[in-house]
């Protein structure tokens, strides 16, 4: 059909170039709601930003890149701004899927595996490397709101060991991407069950000691995280209290983490109100 060499090339490289415009529009997609520091904001353009990213999978459906930038944003749309339960797990359905598509264009074995029992499943998570900590890291952000858009499914809870799997995979290959998020996730899966039945709160305060430590306190989801979580569960209120008005009283950071900062101001101040109510129980 194409008649010389040099047209075949040109045809190439114009197709690449327009991959790259893509993947940097749908980088950039996510990266406008991330430093938007009013939540409002941000909650009433997403939905118009999930249909362009729609119209950027569909012109190209196996580009991890923009599959993965996809996935973040849906499932972020979906855990911090959806109320109703079901349009929720649509979306995490949605990001979940294309999270898995993106990650298994680069290691086959995760997808193979990924019903197989817990061992299995580490060892293919071996199998990837620094390079591929992006679309590790989106997959297991998707599974973990996938997991939480379906906390009343047994199924759903059983899973939960593999997404801490995955989360300590990626603190293995660079326990500093992304603000250390890896350790906060880590940090809130061991501190949802009393020492007394069985759970590793210990566990979760290293970790949550860590992400703060990482983000040198600038990533405030992770002081809310650390309250909510682990000094509630152990009933230590100085320390609760502490960490929130920590987080009310902080000054703007890093851009990308305006929105997350915002969001987390919202909910320190919600939980402190019920501080003095929580802890009198």
């Amino acid at each position: 059909m194409l008649r010389k060499p040099l047209l075949a090339f040109l045809l190439l490289s114009l197709s690449a170039c327009s991959s790259m415009v893509s993947e940097r529009f749908a980088n950039n997609l996510g990266d406008a709601i991330l430093t938007q520091n009013d939540p409002d904001i941000a909650a009433a353009s997403m939905p118009t930003f999930l249909v362009m990213m729609d119209s950027l999978v569909l012109g190209a459906p196996e580009n991890a890149t923009i599959l993965s930038a996809s996935a973040d944003l849906n499932g972020a749309y979906a855990t911090l701004f959806v109320s109703d339960a079901s349009r929720a797990r649509q979306l995490t359905d949605k990001s979940l899927r294309q999270a898995r598509t993106a990650l298994c264009t680069v290691e086959n074995g995760i997808c193979a595996s990924e019903n197989a029992d817990l061992d299995t499943f580490r060892q293919a998570l071996k199998q990837l490397r620094r390079d591929d900590i992006a679309l590790l890291y989106s997959y297991g952000t998707a599974w973990a709101g996938w997991i939480q858009t379906h906390r009343n499914d047994w199924n759903g809870l059983a899973q939960v060991p593999k997404v801490e799997a995955v989360m300590t995979r990626v603190a293995e290959l660079n326990e500093q991407y992304q603000w250390g998020r890896a350790h906060l996730y880590l940090a809130v899966i061991n501190s949802q069950i009393p020492p007394a039945l069985g759970g590793k709160p210990e566990t979760g305060r290293l970790h949550f000691e860590k992400a703060i430590a990482i983000s040198q306190g600038k990533d405030l989801v992770a002081k809310v995280e650390y309250a909510r979580h682990y000094a509630r569960l152990m009933f230590d209120q100085e320390l609760h209290d502490r960490l929130l008005n920590e987080v009310i009283t902080a000054q703007p950071g890093v851009a990308k983490l305006n929105l997350s900062n915002a969001l987390a101001k919202q909910a320190a101040r919600e939980l402190l109100d019920t501080s003095e109510e929580y802890f009198e129980e």
